[in-house]
């Protein structure tokens, strides 16, 4: 009964975009089994990460949606009122990565890393803030982050990326400022390398190097990460707003 209280999300609408794979769809089943109904946007279907939350007792539904586009993004939102009446928490997850050094980078493939992990979380986030703020919501937008927005990643380069996810946690402490007065909190999770497709496809030398500079040795699975979004999303972090929490096997600290 306790852990329902700071923990459970029973009666609440959890909105993850991303969802249809990896880090995303793991959350939303955690969100799904914490009692929350789940909506996942994105722009491919999410049949596998709706079934995975069947089979967890959970329920939800899929909206096709491009986190880039305001208008999709505005419309989604308008459904999920329309059908749930609600939205409680946003897990903005929504990301690309690109490895490529910055004087091959073309200056479009940096747009385009910023357009989604930046400004795509930036429509979510304000899409979501006037509801909250309209509906008098108490409500908590959790934006994914990375611990590469405080170091810079050796030995690939991904300038785009870094800095994307650098405005991602300033944006989410002037947002958590913003909204305070209207009981909205705003906080960032930042994971380090992740047991994901993304990161598991990735050259094998490129891991190889990675592994020494893990103070843990390991990559950490998306299922790590689902407590921490938990905690911020629920009763448990009432008086956390602004924060980014990290998430890395201890990279960061050396």
């Amino acid at each position: 009964m306790y852990l329902d209280e700071i923990f459970g999300l029973k009666g609440k609408v959890a909105v993850v975009t991303g969802g249809s794979r990896g880090i995303g769809q793991v959350v939303a089943e955690g969100l799904a089994r914490a009692g929350a109904e789940v909506v996942i946007l994105s722009r491919s279907q999410a049949d596998e990460t709706l079934q995975k939350i069947s089979d967890a007792g959970g329920c939800g539904y899929f909206i096709k949606t491009d986190v880039t586009v305001e208008e999709s993004v505005t419309q989604a939102f308008q459904v999920i009122m329309e059908r749930s009446g609600s939205v409680d928490i946003v897990f903005n997850n929504a990301g690309v990565c690109l490895h490529k050094d910055t004087l091959e980078a073309t200056v479009e493939e940096f747009r385009q890393v910023v357009d989604v992990n930046l400004t795509g979380e930036y429509i979510v986030s304000r899409a979501a803030g006037k509801i909250m703020i309209k509906n008098d919501i108490h409500g908590s937008i959790i934006n994914m982050a990375s611990m590469s927005g405080s170091i810079v990643n050796i030995p690939q380069w991904q300038c785009s990326y870094n800095a994307s996810k650098a405005a991602v946690i300033h944006m989410t402490r002037s947002l958590a400022v913003e909204w305070a007065d209207h009981h909205i909190r705003v906080n960032s999770l930042s994971p380090g390398y992740i047991a994901t497709p993304m990161s598991v496809d990735t050259p094998k030398e490129l891991k190889d190097a990675w592994m020494p500079l893990i103070p843990m040795h390991r990559m950490g699975k998306p299922e790590e990460l689902v407590p921490a979004v938990l905690y911020l999303a629920g009763n448990a972090s009432g008086y956390t707003s602004g924060s980014d929490v990290v998430v890395d096997g201890a990279y960061t600290c050396v």
